[in-house]
């Protein structure tokens, strides 16, 4: 295989060639960027993205990175366009004939790896812009390309006739960055997604991916932050909004170490840190670093809004209403990702507090919940499932006389899997089951209505989590096949029932009756369809199968396989 670039002289006399000083230029960028030195790093990519690959795919990494992390409409919008951008730049250095041919350039198998990450990152996109994976799926062409490319680039850098290029380091960080993404997304994805993507017979080995992204992190290269980023992303996220919470913490925190030290006031690792701290349930400490990150920096705005959202899930955990409905009310004054979300939990903190507490804010929850159907948005045409989720709960309050909510908050919690979190601190997990003693007294107390049985199925599946996290595996169990049990006289909260099959499956891996567990979980997943939050349902549910199923095999995992 031939490699080649273009050299250029430096002042000292030596060459590099032209990839060589975008690469190192681009690092810089980087080193800035994660500095909070946000305008100095975009104006140094942004003079050379429309020539430069590595400027043009660093530029529009980092507006990508902004989008996901602020969930803005405008920020999405504008990374896309800029991606879009980027993979034209990478297109014009890509070789003309077909892969068939071992004469690659280095400069031509760069171009390759760059074009295979735009693809990735637009379709990253997508799913940012839709959880029920609709514009994923109809972009499903871009994901099989850049699917495509990896694989061929993974046998290149196998092969006998590959040769080392200067920059291979950088080739072969990008190569483990992609076949490590999409392992592990395609590990990730429902059966039914990946058959509509056409994937069909591969489904992606979770272990490989951590693995090559592992690898990927570890060296000092282009990518290495990159890697680093989807890891921390996986195990501190990813594997709790649409997993069980299988990610591994101790993992993040040894990844997250050396960055947190070479730049400790870096507002991305402040808020990794706290991260961190929220899911081990050291929630004070939590606090205090999501705190720090806002102070370390004023000029990106909006990242301060991803400090709030985890700030309020805090203060919910500790059941400091007044505070979470303080956050809540910022995040609804100066984030637009979903003022009907924020509207709800605004609504949602006010119910929990006499109606004396509640005169300060000047707000009322019965107006609140009014709102929210009117603040729905759309994003690429498509309604946000945590909203449709709010509108659905609150309609009720549309009446004169509206039969209240039983604990909205921790109702809420559920659905962003917060009772994985509290389940690691006694004390935090008995005060959540007190509320919910609380608010099953107050059901019993009053004459029965349209919405009685769906509240007391909410209430005992949230029960059957604080119980099984506290030990009464057969308590919970109780619980979890009371909802079942309604199942018939069950109107609205449709959600109820496959979630039940999944807590009860779950209950039931811990025990170790997996072949029940299995039995529950494939019942949740073939049985029913059109409820609130389905494809999150059909995540964890994905998640938990494979943990079964691994479990059943003695833990023995699949050999690595590259895609």
């Amino acid at each position: 295989m031939k490699m080649s670039g273009e050299a250029e002289t430096l002042s000292n006399g030596s060459e590099m060639s032209d990839l060589s000083v975008a690469l190192q230029d681009c690092m810089v960028a980087l080193d800035l960027f994660l500095r909070n030195e946000f305008d100095e790093a975009l104006t140094r990519l942004k003079s050379r993205s429309k020539d430069s690959m590595y400027h043009a795919l660093t530029y529009a990494t980092i507006l990508e990175m902004q989008a996901m992390m602020t969930f803005d409409l405008e920020d999405i919008l504008a990374a896309g366009n800029t991606m879009k951008e980027a993979q034209a730049v990478c297109q014009r250095y890509r070789k003309k004939s077909t892969f068939n041919s071992k004469n690659f350039t280095e400069e031509e198998l760069h171009a390759e790896v760059c074009y295979a990450e735009c693809l990735l990152q637009r379709a990253a996109l997508t799913f940012l812009q839709d959880e029920n994976m609709i514009s994923f799926i109809k972009g499903g062409m871009k994901v099989r390309n850049s699917f495509q490319i990896y694989k061929e680039l993974h046998t290149i850098l196998k092969s006998a006739s590959y040769v080392h290029g200067d920059n291979h380091g950088h080739f072969e960080g990008g190569v483990k960055l992609g076949v490590g993404a999409f392992n592990l997304m395609l590990s990730l994805l429902p059966t039914r997604t990946l058959r509509l993507l056409e994937f069909v017979g591969f489904s992606g080995n979770k272990e490989f991916g951590l693995q090559q992204l592992q690898e990927g992190s570890a060296e000092q290269t282009f990518r290495s932050f990159l890697c680093n980023m989807l890891l921390l992303c996986y195990h501190t996220f990813m594997s709790f909004i649409l997993g069980t919470g299988e990610g591994d913490v101790e993992d993040a925190e040894k990844l997250l170490q050396p960055y947190l030290k070479k730049y400790p006031k870096g507002s991305i690792f402040l808020f990794f840190a706290g991260r961190i701290e929220e899911i081990k349930g050291n929630l004070d400490a939590a606090i205090k670093r999501f705190e720090e990150c806002c102070e370390v920096q004023q000029h990106w705005k909006q990242f301060h809004h991803m400090c709030y959202w985890e700030l309020m899930w805090c203060f919910t955990y500790k059941k400091h209403w007044k505070m979470a409905y303080f956050y809540a009310d910022l995040l609804s004054k100066e984030n637009a990702w979903s003022k009907a979300t924020y509207a709800y939990m605004k609504a949602a903190y006010l119910s929990m507090l006499s109606r004396e507490e509640c005169q300060p804010f000047g707000e009322n929850e019965v107006a609140l919940f009014r709102q929210v159907p009117s603040l729905k948005q759309k994003i690429a045409g498509k309604s946000l499932p945590t909203e449709k989720f709010a509108i659905r709960k609150a309609r009720r309050y549309n009446t004169d006389n509206a039969i209240p909510l039983p604990a909205p908050p921790l109702e809420m919690m559920y659905i962003w899997n917060g009772y994985t979190v509290i389940g690691k601190h006694k004390d935090l997990t008995e005060g959540m089951l007190k509320t919910l003693d609380e608010a099953q007294q107050t059901l019993e107390q009053h004459p029965r209505t349209e919405f009685t049985t769906d509240d007391q199925c909410v209430v005992s599946l949230l029960k059957g989590l604080c119980l099984k996290h506290l030990g009464f595996k057969e308590e919970a169990e109780h619980y979890f096949t009371l909802v079942l049990c309604n199942e018939s006289q069950i109107k609205y909260d449709h959600y109820l029932v496959p979630n039940a099959l999944l807590e009860h499956g779950l209950l039931c891996l811990e025990q170790g009756r997996i072949e029940e567990a299995i039995k529950l979980l494939e019942t949740a997943k073939q049985n029913y369809k059109n409820y609130s939050m389905e494809s999150r349902t059909h995540f964890r549910i994905q998640a938990a199968l494979h943990k079964a199923r691994g479990t059943a095999m003695n833990g023995d995992h699949c050999s690595p396989s590259s895609p």
